[in-house]
């Protein structure tokens, strides 16, 4: 049964490109939350291979990991990456990212690439809060803000209509509002995602992915590689619909799942499949980590302010 899915398009924009290209040459999401949730060492997991950091960090923890991405040129990315530790690429996201921060550094002072490293300097979240609220989010970033992310602006206006809906009505307001979370709660000076976001640059002394084994699989549930000679487990790579790898998974095949942005964009049916496809394909006991960039309903943010990357309006961890 097909998947109404817009990920299916390997776009984040309106225009249709010639071929699905990357959209994340990066990974915005802390796996640090996941591995805080997720059982010790040893279990069987799965996640979006997207840009392959996160598959990275669980199978460094010692996890066995199955990757899955339906947008081939992003599975082929994340292959490459996990293989040979190289650096990040360029894509869709981060090209969107650098048009936001030339219009700021040009219009902003203080949004400058030389003031903002020493913005991401700080090691005190008290401090990082004054300076963002003193300096940093003035009249003229909510200006540019607004003019970019209200549904008629610049760059809202220009998305892929499914993600474009679940942007929240303001999203300038709420990105503010999240952007000063982070900042009041985590460490710049440690934060690879503040970096990431402010300056587009890898946090100073980090290292590469991490070079190691790749079991490439075929489409479909399949079995995991085995372990090679003085290595950890492999991270199995899988060009399949995340929904359909879980549903024709055999039942409780995972200890736990950890799904950014899947359901950012597909309507309730995918929804309702989705969260079937869960119970079915994780273990009694087993963990789910959800990530979207909505903003929360009544059950709350869930562990969003966690995340050390700010641009998650919900990360809910579920035990099932």
């Amino acid at each position: 049964m097909s998947t109404a899915t817009p990920w299916a398009d390997g776009r984040l924009l309106s225009l249709r490109p010639r071929r699905p290209g990357v959209l994340f040459g990066r990974m915005y999401e802390d796996p640090g939350v996941d591995l805080a949730a997720f059982p010790p060492p040893g279990a069987r997991v799965l996640c979006i291979a997207s840009a392959g950091e996160t598959a990275a960090a669980l199978a460094a923890a010692g996890h066995h990991v199955t990757a899955v991405d339906l947008n081939p040129a992003q599975l082929a990315y994340a292959r490459t990456r996990l293989a040979t530790g190289g650096p990040p690429e360029t894509g869709a996201a981060e090209r969107l990212l650098a048009l936001g921060r030339a219009a700021a550094a040009t219009a902003l002072p203080a949004w400058r690439p030389a003031a903002l490293e020493r913005f991401l300097r700080l090691d005190d979240p008290a401090a990082q809060a004054r300076h963002w609220h003193r300096r940093l989010d003035g009249p003229g970033l909510r200006l540019l803000l607004g003019a970019a992310l209200r549904p008629a602006g610049v760059l809202a206006g220009g998305l892929h209509p499914a993600f474009r809906a679940v942007l929240p009505r303001r999203f300038d307001s709420v990105l503010r509002a999240r952007l000063a979370r982070g900042f009041a709660r985590h460490p710049n000076a440690d934060n690879p995602w503040a970096w990431r976001l402010l300056l587009g640059r890898e946090l100073p002394g980090a290292g590469p992915v991490g070079a190691g084994p790749v079991e490439a699989g075929p489409v479909g549930a399949g079995r995991v590689g085995r372990e090679p000679p003085g290595g950890g487990p492999p991270v199995r790579l899988l060009h399949v619909d995340v929904l359909e790898h879980l549903e024709c998974s055999p039942a409780a095949t995972y200890d736990a799942v950890t799904l950014s942005n899947v359901l950012d964009g597909p309507d309730p049916a995918f929804a309702r499949r989705l969260r079937a496809a869960v119970r079915h394909a994780v273990r009694p006991g087993g963990v789910a980590v959800l990530r979207s960039i909505r903003e929360p309903g009544p059950a709350g943010p869930g562990a969003a302010a966690e995340d050390r990357c700010p641009l998650w309006g919900v990360v809910r961890v579920v035990r099932l």
